[in-house]
């Protein structure tokens, strides 16, 4: 899997997040492994902006998945990846992901947990989007919800608050 990160982060965080897209992707079951994906992290201003360029909604928010595939809003299969697959290098680019800093590092003092558990979150919440998971239907979202955090537990980063 290759990951495009741009802005803050740091190494140690980016390392972690890698290996969760990596532990997620196999969890899905879809037998393909050779994503990309791009990862920025950004500030107030610019997720608002993007917030209100893309969904028309005019606030700050803590994450945003901008999906390069045509089958949003359904989980992805194996058979509709193989359209999709780059001939230079036999990878499927699943899109975009921007993470506020600001909103993460605030959402973890909230929620009582650290910062690099929250952007773990924030980060495999996006990737879940751009897989094809919503949240839209409470099933929707208890089904999201239970697979980002089975995969969270893994690496020590499960829930830690009510």
């Amino acid at each position: 899997m290759k990951i495009y990160f741009s802005g803050g982060g740091g190494f140690c965080l980016k390392r972690k997040i890698k290996k969760i897209f990596e532990r997620a992707i196999e969890e899905s079951g879809l037998g393909f492994k050779n994503f990309s994906v791009s990862v920025a992290f950004v500030s107030e201003e610019e997720i608002r902006r993007l917030n209100r360029e893309f969904r028309k909604i005019d606030k700050v928010t803590d994450v945003l998945s901008f999906p390069s595939l045509e089958f949003v809003g359904k989980k992805l299969s194996l058979s509709e990846l193989a359209s999709e697959i780059s001939p230079l290098d036999g990878s499927v680019n699943l899109g975009d992901i921007a993470i506020c800093q600001s909103v993460a590092r605030a959402q973890a003092e909230e929620y009582g947990h650290s910062y690099s558990r929250e952007v773990c979150f924030l980060a495999l919440h996006g990737l879940l989007h751009l897989l094809g998971y919503d949240h839209e239907t409470a099933e929707e979202e208890s089904e999201m919800m239970g697979f980002a955090e089975r995969v969270l537990s893994e690496f020590g980063l499960g829930r830690k608050y009510v």
